[in-house]
């Protein structure tokens, strides 16, 4: 339960989120929370099953290969080495797309996501680019992110991986990036558990009050530049998941049986950092299950029941050896001593908004400006209902 929250939390009677998680959760006349809703909206939205989505999504192929004649590649594809990205990539050569396949290689990888991602570009044939963050940058920035007590440590791998593929795009001339992101999946999360991944202002501002190397091999990307390549350059976003029937243990199957992809564990563990983040930090300093957040979206989507999901949730987090063994290599490779990191994570948790941000410095601005505008142009969309669909994941 969330150390901030002493009052007793009341639970959703659809998923495993409680009041704990968000104490500003609502629910329904059937007890079911805010999330559960959301959950339904974006899924009759963006999600399209059977033969119908099968349809979308072939028509979307030819769409970008039409956008990509002419070039040496027709959309960007990330990749982390973990099953839904590797899935995206299976069914983009699946699709007969001619993906520049894009990695960010921030010091964490673990060493079979390397292979899992050297092996499956050899055998779809892909072209890999890995943009190497340099060691020393990147340690003193997620060092920043520690000391700062803000809950997204991984707000600056998810901002670079995403500016990463958004200046990789823009500068081939390519309109498509796709994605291993789904609703299915990874539709939900408490809003008090993450930050604005677009927030390039938030980043600099925490690493400014504590870091001391320039960022200068770390990819970013400011609010104008956001907004130019997604409004003027038109690069889309294709969540190619979502319009599939996606199982994740099917997935993990076929890609185990046709690509000879190996399983690295929990959901996002290919790094070594996010496996510590979620199953010992979270936990520790914020009272976090992470696992919820997972479930309660599987749950959504009928891959799990709620009474499973339950048990689970009283299974540990982390293997005991494997977190004494990630305890001794993060420290040391961080260059915290094992005391030092308890101190930085027994220190009270502090708001994002303690320090600088596009949410409330260029981002209200701009929404105060357009919802004056708005009656008189419908062109420019708000960037809060933008900003919601786009940077929380």
């Amino acid at each position: 339960m969330n150390k901030l929250n002493l009052k007793k939390p009341i639970h959703c009677t659809q998923c495993v989120f409680d009041t704990s998680d968000d104490p500003n959760m609502t629910f329904d006349h059937e007890g079911i929370c805010n999330y559960c809703q959301l959950w339904s909206q974006r899924a009759e939205r963006f999600i399209h099953r059977g033969p119908k989505g099968i349809h979308m999504l072939e028509k979307l192929a030819t769409d970008i290969k039409n956008s990509g004649k002419g070039k040496k590649y027709d959309c960007i594809l990330g990749i982390s080495g973990g099953v839904d990205s590797t899935y995206a990539a299976y069914w983009a050569s699946r699709l007969g797309l001619n993906p520049l396949v894009v990695h960010l290689d921030n010091g964490w990888n673990t060493e079979l996501a390397v292979k899992n991602i050297e092996h499956i570009v050899s055998k779809l044939n892909f072209d890999l680019y890995t943009h190497v963050v340099r060691w020393e940058e990147f340690k003193d920035l997620h060092l920043s992110f520690l000391k700062s007590g803000v809950v997204d440590i991984e707000l600056p791998t998810d901002h670079a991986i995403y500016a990463l593929l958004l200046k990789t795009a823009k500068k081939h001339g390519i309109k498509t990036i796709i994605s291993g992101y789904n609703i299915a999946t990874e539709g939900v999360i408490p809003s008090p558990w993450v930050w604005n991944k677009l927030d390039w202002l938030n980043i600099k501002s925490i690493h400014q009050a504590f870091g001391t190397i320039p960022l200068k091999s770390y990819p970013r990307i400011t609010f104008l530049e956001h907004f130019l390549a997604i409004l003027l350059s038109k690069i889309k976003i294709v969540n190619i998941l979502d319009y599939l029937d996606y199982d994740k243990n099917e997935a993990k199957h076929i890609l185990t049986n046709e690509l000879g992809w190996k399983d690295y564990g929990g959901k996002h563990f290919e790094s070594v950092f996010t496996r510590f983040y979620q199953g010992h930090i979270l936990p520790k300093k914020f009272g976090i299950d992470k696992r919820k957040a997972h479930f309660s979206s599987l749950i959504c989507s009928n891959h799990m029941t709620r009474d499973d999901a339950i048990q689970k949730l009283k299974e540990p987090i982390y293997d005991k050896e494997l977190l004494k063994q990630d305890l001794s290599f993060v420290t040391k490779k961080l260059g915290l001593s094992t005391e030092e990191l308890e101190i930085i994570l027994n220190e009270p948790p502090c708001s994002h908004l303690n320090y600088s941000s596009y949410i409330n410095s260029i981002y209200k601005t701009h929404e105060r400006l357009f919802s004056m505008l708005r009656p008189l142009t419908k062109l420019i969309p708000s960037s809060m209902k933008f900003w919601k669909q786009t940077a929380y994941s």
